[in-house]
């Protein structure tokens, strides 16, 4: 069986900073554990065949350059590399190809998941993007040996969860808006206000409008929009405010006329773990790739 290891690349990007390298250029600071890409080749360096499931969250993240750039460093070290394809991953079909294409991935190495689904019996690491719970029900299911999970694991699920990293949610409002003087603000304090969020179905976005429903709103959305940046671009220009990581905020800061409001919220804090059905079970290798993303 190859070590699946999911990933939620999402919408938390700082979870994709660790694996990959980071869809933030560098920008890892605070509690967050930066493994950049030719540390994550190391750990992959024991494979000789190597799959990548890359979903909506590389869309929204903007990570398609640094995970080619990690698997042009596996393809270095003599693995052969593919990335399987979903058919409705991304917002519409041949949405990650164009993305892939974008970055320089070349076309060979680019499948369909019907036409790669064969040749998993034999590929020894597969990197897939799910949200989640779907990780968790992965994981538990023995469909996955690891993942890296936001918030949580359920109990009922029988993992055993190690903490991994930090992930700080922060208000994004434009730089001469009444609330770019606040110090720091309660979510609840800003449901006035419209916003700008991100498309349908994103975990991130649906965490967000989760927690206006709890503070007993809806939230006013006037767009959505993928991507960190394009949704900061779209509050710099006055078209609502954003919650989004804090460290997208700060990257978009330093060419936007933005403010980043620190959220006094709990839930802006997310925990992220990484989950196994049993440590002492999993292959060597795997054992060791979650050693050094746990003490990295």
């Amino acid at each position: 069986m190859p070590v699946e290891v999911t990933i939620t690349l999402p919408e938390p990007i700082v979870q994709n900073a660790r694996l990959f390298g980071g869809a933030t250029q560098q920008e890892i600071a605070g509690a967050l554990k930066p493994i950049d890409a030719a540390d994550a080749a190391v750990m992959m360096a024991y494979a000789e065949r190597v799959a990548i499931v890359p979903g909506y969250g590389m869309a929204v993240a903007q990570a398609q350059h640094k995970i080619w750039e990690f698997a042009k460093l596996l393809i270095e070290r003599g693995v052969k590399v593919k990335f399987a394809i979903h058919p409705v991953a991304g917002r519409m079909p041949g949405h990650m190809n164009v993305l892939l294409a974008e970055a320089g991935v070349p076309y060979d190495l680019i499948e369909d998941m019907d036409d790669i689904n064969p040749e998993f019996p034999n590929i020894d690491v597969a990197l897939e993007e799910l949200p989640s719970s779907e990780i968790v029900r992965g994981v538990a299911g023995g469909l996955a040996d690891i993942g890296i999970v936001a918030d949580a694991v359920d109990p009922a699920a029988e993992l055993e969860t190690f903490p991994f990293a930090e992930d700080r949610l922060v208000l994004v409002v434009p730089e001469r808006h009444p609330l770019a003087r606040r110090r720091r603000i309660a979510f609840a304090d800003a449901l006035s206000h419209d916003f700008v969020g991100l498309p349908v179905g994103s975990a991130l976005q649906d965490h967000i409008d989760g927690q206006a429903a709890r503070a007993g709103h809806r939230l006013k959305l006037r767009v959505r929009l993928s991507g960190f940046d394009a949704v900061c671009r779209m509050v710099e220009v006055g078209i609502g405010l954003a919650v989004v990581s804090k460290i997208a905020a700060a990257r978009c800061r330093r060419s936007m006329a933005i403010r980043v409001v620190p959220l006094t919220d709990a839930w802006a804090l997310r925990h992220l773990q990484i989950c196994v059905k049993s440590l002492r079970r999993l292959p060597v290798h795997a054992q060791s790739l979650v050693e050094h993303l746990r003490f990295a």
